[in-house]
């Protein structure tokens, strides 16, 4: 009967796409899809099968342990807007920033008038080659269909989906206490999974969605692989938000985690106003936010706050342990994920550095499981995208991947890609693999001698083949990071309104050392994770690395392409984790980042580093320099906890350049700069 049914969903969903059974599936080229994507397009934007949408308010799920969790059910509807018989494959989007939220957001998406103004201001708002260019790279995402991976997709629903939005554990109006990504959330996950499929307006096939956390949440769960789960759509997601946000390279984000807790806590407090105005309030909600109103707060102050490092709390320092329970639920290991995936990101995304591993280490075939990877920030997921040339939007996307693994409509979405990435300094294109074939690492030795181009900065050095004379270099702690394209990303992409924040590192590099290659003869693919060593020597018990790579322009304009960091005394390498070459070079090297294995440094002793820095997609165009970039600090995207940041001292830093134990950077590089 099952199998009946998910046949009849499949020809009544082929019918609404026009598209007969008996068709060739279109033809799949390029980064936008070609004649599938015009096809994809069409089928989500023209009128669906059902024209209304019925939705369930506060539908609750009793978990295992009686924690009853709320949901929103949104039900295809017929002409008279009542909910449809049939079952109907189904959506789920577990997430934390309520499900109040989403209803508001898809409240004022569904009012015609207002969604077409928002849509045309997208398109409309147009302030290229002024110093705010960034603003317009941001309202694009506004047409994108980001908010539609975000809340919830009407055109979906219509055309024979149900979706289940819930809130989290301990968050929205949910009871209980909010477990942040741990195992019992986790359980939680699966234990919805299971209780959507069994119900009886779903075929019992289930598809997962959601943006940020709403995409960890589903790398988690389809690592654990419930057998209803038949494919997920995971937008800007992260594999460990331990190193990509809290604390990458031991240094705390102070930007994004106080305000996304802020964010997220002040949003669990609001209550269920209906229900208190009906008489029927939840009691156990309000005894639960009670006993835990500030979830991980207390843990993020005293990590500020707390100077003495013996006298961390149990919590905080289980925190700052590779191997303790917190850190090792937060870790999703892609080997176990065997669900159709489609991941999108950004290469300046706060969760860039897991978008691409995941991608390589999900063991499905290409097209099973694709990745897009757009030039942008965590909120503009999308915002290049749905014209020529561009990727179909990211609800169309959507769409396409669950009406092929979820409804069987061979609609050629598994021959997209399978690799669709924007070019830094280039276009679109797709690959097949990353690092592309081709990329081979070359070392390239940080030099004091002058470029020619780094008159602004600390210290103009350059890039050589080989390495250079004997030479100490210093750099000291700064502001200038205040404007700078970490701080554009630790903001999810607000501060990159601003052309001389977002799109050029010159304020930034006044308060650090530049190493400048030459110019490249041509065209000249980066394509691939990079490694940074550095020889250090410290004035202090310890030291706060940071490092970038950029482009730079013949007008001087040095554009970051990708950026890492690393707390000195957290330097001790865990090899189980990290890639090296044959020859032993690292091109991911991967820190342990535990106080069991901190080594603090000596001063004046030389200590080397080795500072990962997330995988890029990037073109030199003829006439361009690849430039390195060395800080003694980034606030605001870090600090190290402050136990930690007093045995730095605030003390400046030296860069060591020695022929006989150089500093130099490990590049995939495909074509032929000319070096």
């Amino acid at each position: 009967m099952r199998l009946l049914l998910k046949s009849l969903v499949a020809m009544a969903a082929a019918v609404a796409l026009l598209a007969p059974a008996a068709a060739a599936t279109p033809a799949v080229s390029g980064p936008d899809g070609g004649p599938a994507g015009l096809e994809w397009a069409a089928g989500h934007d023209s009128p669906q099968l059902y024209p209304n949408v019925y939705i369930e308010w506060d539908v609750p799920i009793t978990m295992s342990d009686g924690t009853v969790l709320k949901s929103n059910v949104y039900h295809p509807a017929d002409a008279s807007g009542r909910p449809i018989t049939e079952p109907t494959p189904t959506i789920v989007n577990f997430t934390p920033y309520t499900k109040l939220g989403s209803m508001i957001a898809d409240s004022a998406m569904s009012v015609p008038v207002l969604w077409s103004l928002i849509e045309q201001l997208s398109r409309n708002i147009d302030l290229t080659g002024t110093p705010f260019s960034g603003l317009t790279d941001l309202t694009k995402a506004l047409g994108g269909g980001l908010m539609r991976t975000f809340t919830v997709d009407r055109q979906l629903i219509k055309s024979g989906y149900t979706q289940v939005v819930v809130d989290v554990r301990g968050t929205g109006f949910s009871q209980g206490i909010w477990d942040l990504l741990g195992e019992r959330e986790q359980q939680d996950t699966i234990e919805t999974i299971d209780w959507a499929a069994r119900q009886p307006w779903s075929t019992g096939d289930i598809g997962m969605t959601g943006v940020s956390y709403s995409g960890l949440n589903q790398l988690q769960a389809a690592a654990k692989q419930p057998p209803a789960l038949q494919a997920i759509f995971p937008v800007v997601p992260s594999r460990n938000p331990f190193r990509d946000l809290v604390a990458p390279g031991g240094a705390i984000g102070v930007t994004f985690m106080p305000m996304w807790l802020a964010a997220v806590n002040g949003g669990k407090l609001v209550p269920d106003m209906v229900s208190l105005l009906q008489g029927r309030f939840d009691m156990k909600w309000l005894s639960d936010r009670l006993a835990d109103p500030f979830t991980f707060v207390d843990a993020l102050l005293e990590v500020f706050l707390q100077p003495d490092i013996d006298s961390l709390s149990p919590r905080v320092r289980q925190l700052l342990d590779a191997d303790s329970p917190t850190r090792l639920s937060w870790e999703t290991a892609p080997e176990n994920i065997t669900a159709p995936a489609f991941i999108t990101g950004g290469w300046h995304d706060v969760f860039v550095a897991s978008q691409a591993d995941v991608y390589r280490r999900m063991p499905l075939a290409p097209g099973a499981k694709q990745i897009l990877i757009g030039d942008g920030y965590h909120i503009s997921n999308g915002n290049e995208s749905g014209r020529p040339g561009q990727p179909p939007r990211m609800d169309v996307l959507q769409r396409a991947w669950f009406d092929k693994w979820l409804k069987g409509i061979d609609n050629g979405i598994d021959e997209f890609g399978p690799i669709t990435m924007k070019e830094q300094g280039g276009g679109w294109i797709t690959a097949s693999d990353f690092p592309q074939e081709g990329a081979e690492y070359q070392r390239m030795y940080l030099s004091a001698a002058p470029s020619g181009t780094g008159g602004h900065s600390v210290h103009d050095g350059s890039l050589l083949t080989e390495p250079g004379d004997l030479a100490r270099l210093t750099v000291a702690p700064g502001l200038t990071g205040l404007c700078s394209r970490d701080a554009a990303q630790q903001t999810i992409g607000v501060l990159s309104v601003f052309d001389a924040c977002g799109k050029d590192s010159r304020i930034w590099e006044s308060n650090g050392l530049t190493f400048t290659s030459a110019p490249v003869a041509a065209a000249t693919t980066v394509s691939g994770p990079i490694a940074v060593h550095l020889n250090t020597v410290h004035d202090a018990a310890d030291g706060y690395w940071v490092a970038t790579v950029n482009d730079v322009a013949p007008d001087g304009t040095s554009v970051t392409l990708s950026s890492g960091q690393l707390v000195a005394s957290l330097r001790t390498i865990d090899e189980s984790r990290s890639i090296r070459l044959a020859n032993g070079d690292f091109t991911d090297p991967v820190p342990d980042l535990s106080l069991d294995t901190r080594q603090l440094t000596v001063p004046g002793v030389p200590v080397p580093l080795d500072i990962s820095i997330p995988g890029v997609e990037a073109v030199l165009q003829p006439g361009h320099r690849l430039r390195v970039d060395v800080y003694a600090g980034n606030f605001p995207k870090g600090l190290p906890p402050t136990a930690i940041l007093m045995d730095t001292g605030f003390r400046p830093q030296h860069l060591l350049l020695d022929p006989d134990a150089p500093s130099y950077v490990n590049l995939p590089i495909r074509g032929n700069p000319g070096w």
